[in-house]
């Protein structure tokens, strides 16, 4: 069986210079709003009985005039599934419950109701199987049309570069993850969404890792300039009665449905990591 560590190391390292990418470019909005905020760090180290080297992370919050609350954070861990959950798990059972993990994942929510909260998150999975998965979505409470097709069009050209069936697929499996069953409502204005691009061997790796790369590069590129096209347009206390109300759908599909909240949960990740995806402040009427 492959030793997916090297590779592991190699997805953290690209991890973690993406998120000083993207920190550095929220804080320069930031500095053109005439704010001073900038993201605070602190690091925080996973605990597992028996396990001397479980990992950890760095959760990276700031809260400012133009991103209200805005968190990024980038985790390895490594260890072992519970019984209970190792069934649930790609690659794993109760037999063989080992598990590496490494990612970034980010949380957005805005000041101006008319920018857009959004989210990502770009991460490699190791059990007896490896695999990339990740995704991003755009939440706007007030949507506007051109808005979402620049989103759209700048992963649809991410993966037009490497696949010419994975934006319609991963849109479709983005559409159908991101919807509150119980609102019968989506959460917003939908993405991409993949899962489980295997790597059988380095050149799975490789061909993986570079679509990946390719997606946290287009968040990179396209979510900026959304923000600073909206980011000074003037909003009503209806305006920011919708966002309100918007956040608490978005608190109930992070709670209730998100895969990424239920795995670091059962895996003893960083609470206060793991739960900065919920919005500052939210309504319910």
């Amino acid at each position: 069986m492959t030793d997916w560590t090297a590779y592991t190391n190699t997805a953290r390292t690209w991890f973690e210079t993406l998120r000083d990418q993207i920190c550095a470019e929220f804080e320069a909005i930031e500095r053109e709003a005439g704010s001073n905020a900038s993201f605070a760090y602190t690091p925080w180290t996973r605990e597992e009985a028996g396990n001397d080297d479980p990992g950890g992370g760095v959760q990276g919050l700031m809260k400012g005039e133009v991103f209200e609350k805005v968190g990024v954070n980038v985790s390895t861990v490594r260890g072992s599934f519970s019984p209970e959950f190792a069934g649930q798990v790609n690659g794993a059972d109760a037999d063989n419950p080992g598990f590496t993990a490494t990612g970034i994942s980010l949380v957005a929510h805005m000041a101006n109701p008319h920018v857009p909260a959004v989210h990502m998150n770009c991460r490699f999975l190791t059990t007896q199987a490896a695999w990339f998965g990740g995704g991003a979505d755009l939440n706007p409470p007030l949507p506007y049309e051109e808005d979402t097709e620049a989103f759209h069009a700048a992963f649809r050209a991410a993966c037009a570069a490497h696949n010419p069936t994975y934006y319609e697929r991963f849109k479709k499996w983005a559409d159908e993850y991101f919807y509150i069953p119980h609102r019968g409502v989506h959460r917003g204005v939908g993405g991409i969404f993949y899962d489980h691009l295997e790597c059988e061997d380095e050149a799975g790796f490789e061909r993986n890792f570079a679509f990946t790369q390719d997606v946290g590069k287009a968040f990179l590129d396209i979510f900026p300039k959304l923000v600073r096209k909206r980011m000074e347009t003037d909003f009503s206390s209806q305006d920011k009665q919708q966002q309100l109300e918007w956040r608490g759908r978005y608190a109930e599909f992070n709670l209730v449905y998100d895969r990424g909240t239920l795995f670091g949960l059962k895996t003893g990740g960083n609470i206060d990591a793991i739960l900065m995806s919920l919005p500052p402040e939210a309504k319910w009427s």
